[in-house]
């Protein structure tokens, strides 16, 4: 499977090109750790200002490090803590323009500046969280929380998560 983005286009092309390939990198027959690591990889290839993504599964009070493209990462956070534990309390996509303004965030790469939280809910319930991470301030806007919350209930949705909890 060969994925082709045009980084130089505007962003907007960007997502509207990567969702035109999603059904492609994204298939229900290839186990979970594939699509979700494809996904990961997708969203590095195509946005430069992206220095980490990755998911954070749920399981009881804390969310555990799952496929990721970036520097290695803490692999456990506790739900409340963090932008992502926030994330996944407030069940919100969270924003975060200057991480150094955001009470108790967790440095696992101290050089990342800016940041984007999408919790990803199936059956009512918090499964994990899509995190996005960059070198440089306010790198993220309502742009990406759009295209990124789409993609992720299509993660959802094709995937069918509800079948997979981390135990």
């Amino acid at each position: 499977m060969e994925v082709t983005i045009d980084t130089n286009k505007s962003e907007e092309e960007i997502y509207s090109e990567i969702s035109g390939q999603l059904d492609s990198v994204i298939v229900p027959s290839d186990k979970l750790i594939s699509n979700l690591s494809n996904f990961t990889a997708l969203l590095k290839q195509a946005f430069n200002k992206i220095s980490w993504v990755g998911f954070y599964i749920s399981s009881g009070d804390k969310l555990f490090l799952g496929p990721f493209q970036g520097h290695s990462a803490c692999t456990e956070i506790k739900i409340g803590n963090g932008v992502c534990g926030t994330s996944a309390s407030s069940r919100e996509t969270i924003i975060v323009d200057d991480v150094d303004n955001f009470l108790g965030h967790i440095a696992c790469d101290s050089h990342s500046k800016s940041e984007i939280v999408v919790p990803i809910i199936v059956d009512n319930s918090v499964w994990g969280v899509l995190d996005i991470d960059s070198y440089k301030k306010s790198s993220f806007s309502n742009l990406d929380k759009i295209n990124l919350e789409n993609f992720c209930k299509f993660l959802s949705n094709k995937l069918e998560l509800n079948k997979f909890i981390l135990s």
